[in-house]
């Protein structure tokens, strides 16, 4: 038995995403109340939230520094990232704007055809999420809001590919926090310690419920009518508070 373990989710929302209303504070104490020693705080193309939070963070908690990324070519990962990394670039310039900055660059939802995720099924899709398995560092190969086989056929990429997996929430509310999460059989505080753990991974494979889903778009509609939109290529992160 190890001496440690690390419970993590490496994908969740506050509300300085366009589609999230969660307090960055209140992530962390509810991560802290579920027995996660690990959070990535991933909004999408922004980090400053994230960065708050980590300095939130108590004694034996740790907040990962996370963005998820808009490429030309599908969503993308950047965990430990120092700056944000802008949307609108191409997949590889993306994973290697986050490989810059010492990051790792996960896929996340691949194959889930209601999401900008990387690729689909088949033809032109598929041959472009089969590139992007030379430029990642793991899989998101259960994410607790796919859809249908989504979660399958990123398994079976994964290994295919022989790249780590992990399980995250992809949490938009508090309740989805944790639904879904990544044990590792030790501890690690820098990318390169998460990357040698990830191969032994114990997926926790939770789903978070239709109903609690219905909360993102009413989440999207709060954040229109405060001026946080979803920030496109060649635009600037919008002014204002992400509480």
């Amino acid at each position: 038995m190890p001496a440690s373990r690390s419970f993590v989710d490496l994908h969740a929302h506050s509300s300085a995403s366009f589609d999230s209303l969660i307090d960055p504070r209140k992530m962390v104490e509810r991560a802290v109340s579920l027995g996660l020693t690990h959070l990535a705080i991933t909004d999408h193309e922004r980090i400053d939230a994230a960065q708050r939070a980590r300095e939130l963070a108590p004694a034996g908690f740790q907040v990962i520094v996370g963005e998820e990324i808009r490429s030309t070519d599908g969503d993308l990962i950047g965990l430990f990232v120092d700056e944000a990394v802008p949307p609108g670039l191409s997949a590889a310039e993306t994973a290697a704007a986050i490989h810059a900055q010492g990051g790792l660059v996960g896929l996340p939802h691949p194959f889930d055809g209601f999401r900008s995720s990387g690729g689909s099924k088949a033809g032109e899709g598929r041959e472009r999420l089969e590139a992007l398995a030379a430029m990642v560092d793991y899989v998101e190969t259960h994410n607790a809001r796919a859809y249908r086989d989504a979660n399958p056929l990123a398994g079976a990429f994964a290994a295919r590919h022989e790249l780590p997996g992990v399980a995250s929430s992809d949490a938009h509310s508090l309740m989805e926090l944790g639904i879904a999460s990544t044990v590792l059989p030790g501890s690690f505080s820098t990318p390169d310690g998460l990357l040698a753990l990830l191969p032994e991974a114990t997926l926790m494979t939770g789903r978070a419920t239709y109903y609690v889903r219905l909360w993102t778009p009413v989440a999207k509609i709060i954040q229109r009518l405060r001026g946080n939109r979803r920030i496109r290529p060649a635009l600037d992160v919008p002014p204002g508070r992400a509480s």
